[in-house]
């Protein structure tokens, strides 16, 4: 029996969606491990300071989120989803121009807004443009585009960064994202007419037995954002010597892989099992990642290929437990 039409899912519409988030991501990816050098030099901040500087980022995308949902609800979600976009696109100007450090504080947080929004916006057009029977499988492509931005991103930034200036590097990131802009401005959607909803209230964002889970998600969250933020200093500071954007390649490549398996046991209801296993490797991994720092002393070249093993093994850990949480 032929698949009916509306089972189909690699489309025109389909593939302009997947562009879209791939060089959304890329551009994300692509100033990420380079970030802390830049606030160095151009501001003099310490490692302490970065961190936070660079966390503003990622608490104002965590705190627009839940109320993402109620405006994607509320009105339509494509216009919102192109503003958030260009608006993200623009802000990679601004960095260029931060002649203050408050100046590059604020971006920062204004882009974590918009990241916020547009990611959130970006799945819920997925889920609007692929049939209901293959949804599932559409958000997996669709993620996948995250691996791999992630798997050429930050490698691309740190060879750019040394050839060519920060501003270079800003200009690309937001070239890549104003083309990812251009094609979702292609993608078509359904029309869809603003709803009424009730007024924002505390208890439309808690769900009181999803905190425990909630918890548990931001205490594995945090170490893999200081692992995105200090991972290129901190080889750098031990001594490691090659590209440390092939340790986001190799990390992207775990996630990957984590995939074909991890999935198949969420669907099976191994949750709660699957986020342990996850959670524990991703432990050991942070471990042995500490212990480089003592091993490189004696054994320079063994801790440069457990540097590249490491990377793989978080990107299998965190690859398996980030999508089991989803899943709850």
């Amino acid at each position: 029996m032929a698949t009916p039409h509306k089972d189909k899912l690699i489309t025109h519409n389909f593939c302009l969606i997947l562009a879209a988030n791939f060089l959304l991501f890329f551009g994300f990816y692509l100033i990420l491990p380079v970030l802390p050098f830049f606030l160095k030099e151009m501001y003099d901040t310490s490692n302490g300071a970065i961190g936070i500087i660079l966390s503003c980022y990622t608490l104002a995308a965590l705190c627009i989120r839940p109320f993402s949902g109620y405006f994607l609800d509320t009105f339509a979600r494509k216009p919102l989803y192109l503003l958030t976009y260009c608006i993200f696109a623009i802000v990679f100007a601004g960095y260029s121009l931060a002649v203050y450090l408050i100046t590059f504080v604020l971006l920062r947080i204004m882009h974590g807004l918009a990241f916020g929004v547009v990611t959130v916006a970006g799945n819920t057009i997925v889920i609007d443009i692929t049939p209901s029977s293959r949804r599932g499988e559409a958000i997996g492509y669709y993620g996948l585009m995250n691996n791999i931005a992630m798997s050429i991103g930050p490698m691309t930034g740190l060879f750019m960064y040394g050839v060519y200036s920060m501003n270079a590097i800003f200009f690309c990131a937001m070239v890549s994202s104003g083309m990812g802009f251009i094609i979702a401005c292609l993608v078509k959607t359904l029309p869809k007419t603003p709803s009424e909803h009730e007024p924002i209230s505390l208890d439309r964002f808690i769900l009181l037995k999803g905190i425990p889970a909630g918890l548990s998600l931001l205490l594995i969250s945090m170490p893999y954002g200081m692992l995105n933020t200090y991972v290129a200093i901190y080889a750098k500071e031990i001594g490691i010597t090659l590209n440390t954007g092939i340790f986001f390649t190799f990390m992207a490549i775990g996630m990957a892989v984590s995939r074909m398996f991890s999935g198949k046991q969420v669907d099976k209801g191994r949750v709660t099992q699957t986020i342990i296993r996850g959670v524990m490797l991703i432990s050991l991994c942070f471990f042995l990642l500490s212990a480089c720092s003592i091993l490189i002393k004696s054994f320079p070249q063994f801790t440069a290929a457990l540097f590249l093993f490491i990377s793989i093994m978080l990107g299998i850990g965190f690859g398996t437990a980030f999508p089991a949480y989803n899943s709850l």
